[in-house]
């Protein structure tokens, strides 16, 4: 499985281990990815990803899973976020317009 953030992208970064005597050595920086499940309230489900801690932190801080989406810039997610975000889109047009043909 590829190391990817799958709403942010977030991936393995290249660099060097220096030592003491400026020698560089080539190393890997691996983004620390969690598998979790997020509840998604406009979904009404559960939906597990494979997400990095520093993306868990944001969803929290945006207010849950739908937040996170809503404010986030299309540009900005991988295609597994896109594709929740469609479909949260989507069950909220579709709840707007039965409300207001029930109200009229």
């Amino acid at each position: 499985m590829a190391r990817r953030c799958d709403l942010t992208g977030k991936e393995v970064q290249f660099g060097h281990n220096v030592s003491h005597s400026k020698r560089a050595t080539n190393r890997r920086f691996e983004p620390n990815i969690q598998t979790v499940r997020l509840k998604s309230e406009t979904l009404d489900r559960f939906v597990r990803l494979r997400i990095a801690a520093r993306t868990i932190r944001t969803v929290q801080k945006k207010g849950g899973l739908d937040g996170f989406l809503l404010g986030t810039d299309d540009r900005k997610l991988m295609p597994v976020g896109l594709k929740l975000k469609a479909k949260i889109k989507k069950k909220l047009s579709g709840g707007r317009k039965a409300a207001e043909s029930v109200s009229v």
